[in-house]
């Protein structure tokens, strides 16, 4: 396994798939509408790439398989479900922690006050 910080940046795909997976366990599925929803339909995940990144993840221990299932009348159960991991949480905070380091810059080089 490597350390968080040999894994950042991460792409936008596995850090919005980390965001919500770090709300509750979610299919596939589940997970791209998740997305779509919490950007406003700016990220909409194509199959290819939501289940590379997915697959790309579980390699890494950023996430893993759950064997929970929901009530099995209201699920399919061709569905795999997913969660995150201890490793993936540790990784997610380092790129939160990255991204806020660029904000924070970005706010000091365009902040207020400056004209372009």
């Amino acid at each position: 396994m490597s350390s968080a910080d040999e894994l950042i940046p991460l792409s936008t795909a596995v850090f919005h798939i980390l965001l919500s997976l770090g709300e509750g366990e979610r299919h596939g599925y589940a997970l791209k509408r998740e997305i779509a929803k919490r950007t406003n339909g700016k990220l909409k995940l194509g199959p290819g790439v939501l289940y590379g990144s997915i697959n790309r993840m579980l390699e890494l221990g950023l996430i893993e398989e759950s064997d929970e299932r929901p009530d099995p009348h209201l699920d399919d159960e061709r569905r795999r479900y997913y969660r995150i991991t201890s490793f993936g949480r540790q990784v997610a905070r380092a790129e939160a922690a990255r991204l806020r380091e660029l904000a924070d810059m970005a706010a000091i080089t365009f902040g207020k006050g400056q004209h372009a």
